[in-house]
């Protein structure tokens, strides 16, 4: 359902192999909730305070899928924590702009050029940016965080927002925002919620194609590891936290308690 994938961690790691965070690990600032990161509403009107933001809003919100996963509500969110991971290290101009336009192509997760809807995405944003007064050195940097940013691509980010943004993304795929994404995908791609005979996959191979809950173990559960700074780590942790209770609260209502796989613990 949702391929197989398999990205690296910012320390160069696979995401089998990655480590707990260490000092190592890209140290930017904490989450600290400044004036524009408060709220999406506090959000929005420092874009509209800053040119050229309001145009790269309208373009973003004609031009993004409607699909509630990648649409316009989901790139002000992914914005949002782009600037509050980024901190000081990350321009607004820069985080909006990677936020607002790293899902301006979106290939569906069925097609076999999925891998290269980040790199589409970056390349649409980079014509955008420069007709919107973006310098060369400011589009390279934003285009190369929009191309780095994909899981299904592995990549490395190499700058502060680039690190900012992938985590900022990969918020989305957890807690409940990220439960609501998992399910609708699945059953928009022909995918049951669980397997009745065996929901935890105690005695069956992981199937997420068929299985939504089994994306759990395959991926969502594991993207903590993958973080790249502290403060997604930490907000990660906090999300992937909730969809346990979630699964918990899903084998009760079974009669099926819940058990944790082993390929995500």
């Amino acid at each position: 359902m949702f391929g197989a994938n398999q990205a690296e961690c910012c320390d160069g790691e696979t995401i089998d192999q990655c480590p707990v965070p260490t000092a190592d690990v890209a140290a930017v600032s904490p989450v600290v909730l400044v004036t524009q990161a408060d709220s999406l509403a506090a959000l929005r009107a420092a874009i509209e305070g800053t040119p050229p933001l309001p145009a790269l809003f309208a373009i973003a919100r004609t031009r993004l899928d409607d699909d509630p996963g990648h649409d316009i509500q989901h790139a002000l969110r992914v914005v949002l924590w782009t600037v509050r991971i980024g901190g000081d290290e990350v321009e607004l101009r820069h985080a909006v702009a990677a936020g607002l336009f790293h899902d301006l192509v979106n290939v569906p997760k069925s097609s076999p050029e999925r891998h290269l809807a980040s790199s589409k995405s970056a390349e649409a944003a980079d014509i955008v940016l420069a007709e919107n007064g973006y310098d060369d050195g400011e589009r390279a940097l934003i285009r190369d965080a929009i191309r780095d940013h994909s899981y299904s691509r592995g990549a490395r980010p190499s700058s502060a927002l680039g690190r900012a943004l992938q985590d900022a993304d990969r918020l989305e795929a957890l807690g409940v925002l990220g439960m609501f994404r998992t399910i609708s995908t699945g059953a928009r791609l022909g995918g049951r919620y669980f397997s009745a005979d065996d929901p935890w996959a105690t005695a069956r191979p992981l199937d997420d194609r068929a299985f939504s809950i089994d994306h759990f173990f395959t991926k969502l559960l594991r993207l903590p590891a993958t973080m790249c700074t502290h403060a997604g780590r930490r907000e990660a942790e906090r999300r992937a936290e909730r969809m346990r209770v979630m699964l918990q609260g899903l084998g009760d209502e079974l009669g099926r308690p819940y058990v944790p796989h082993p390929s995500a613990e």
